[in-house]
């Protein structure tokens, strides 16, 4: 009898001694270079806009919290707000305070701010996003991962940006026109999307000119 028990017990030390431990796969490092340098790995691509809908890209989806009742949109309400909001049944946020770098307006109502895709979904979709899966396309959507891809802004500067490059629209506020470019390279890097010539020579404006000393960090998206 014990025998027998000492043979299960080897038996099964055995089998797990050859069982593979797979290790959690290490961070991926940020890559940190200059805006010039950053420019200069984006690929220049013919964009298409050919079978584009705002439907392709699911959003907001339930958030990185899903047990917290709050959408995409307002856990980045939350996380980028400058007095932090009380959050109630819902997810109904009352109380914060919220500075939209687009044009340097203070906002407490978060009902005046729109979530802004720093690089839009249309252009999104132009320049790389169309051979997409559609998890992708939603991973896209919702980046929270990333500080750059979700922005609170006011609205009227968003509807005014619409899905424009920095070739054709910047922010009202001159002094935010630098980390705008940064965050718009950062996250075409991150997501391996492309740019036309238009936008990469306006880019290129920037990085040889009012903007050299921007620093632009970006870690690949899975």
């Amino acid at each position: 009898m014990i025998k027998n028990l000492l043979r299960g017990f080897s038996a099964l030390a055995l089998a797990l001694a050859l069982v593979p431990l797979t290790a959690p796969a290490p961070a991926q490092a940020a890559e940190v270079t200059t805006l010039a340098d950053a420019v200069g790995l984006l690929p220049v691509v013919a964009e298409d806009r050919t079978g584009y809908a705002r439907t392709s890209f699911k959003h907001w989806n339930s958030g990185e919290v899903l047990t917290d009742g709050c959408s995409t949109r307002n856990e980045v309400l939350i996380a980028e707000a400058v007095v932090v909001p009380t959050v109630g049944a819902g997810c109904r946020l009352t109380g914060g305070t919220w500075v939209s770098y687009y044009d340097g307006q203070e906002v407490s109502d978060p009902g005046a701010l729109d979530i802004d895709h720093m690089v839009p979904l249309a252009e999104a979709w132009d320049s790389g996003a169309s051979a997409w899966t559609a998890a992708r396309r939603e991973a896209y959507a919702n980046d929270q991962k990333a500080a750059t891809s979700l922005v609170a802004v006011t609205a009227r500067t968003n509807r005014s940006k619409a899905d424009q490059d920095p070739a054709e629209w910047l922010p009202p506020a001159a002094e935010g026109h630098c980390r705008y470019v940064g965050e718009w390279v950062a996250t075409k890097l991150r997501w391996q999307l492309g740019a036309d010539s238009a936008e990469l020579e306006a880019l290129k404006v920037f990085a040889e000119g009012p903007c050299e000393d921007t620093v632009v960090q970006y870690t690949p998206a899975p």
